[in-house]
């Protein structure tokens, strides 16, 4: 059982950066998932991929695993660069803009 310790990024149907700030430690499959005849859904009997711990920073997920005997690896992913206009949309509602806005 090995997990993974990383820090989720945002979902592209979200706007914000809610859920992108803390680390998630998350145990991988042990066992191969199987198909149900009937409906063919998709499942399996290992619980323990249905675990995700969440950690205010990595290091502490790091000595969770180690603590607990677990060996996990570290994913980094790309930060997000905010970008930064120099005319922002507010600037369409200024109230001392020098050209009048029109339709």
């Amino acid at each position: 059982m090995v997990a993974r310790i990383y820090k989720p990024s945002k979902t592209a149907m979200q706007s914000g950066m809610a859920q992108t700030k803390k680390w998630v430690l998350e145990l991988e499959y042990d066992m191969a998932k199987s198909i149900e005849p009937l409906m063919g859904w998709t499942g399996s009997s290992d619980t323990n991929s249905q675990v995700q711990l969440w950690f205010e920073s990595k290091e502490v997920a790091i000595n969770y695993a180690k603590k607990n005997g677990i060996p996990y690896t570290v994913l980094y992913a790309n930060s997000r660069k905010h970008i930064i206009r120099e005319n922002g949309y507010g600037d369409n509602f200024a109230y001392n803009k020098k050209i009048p806005w029109t339709h």
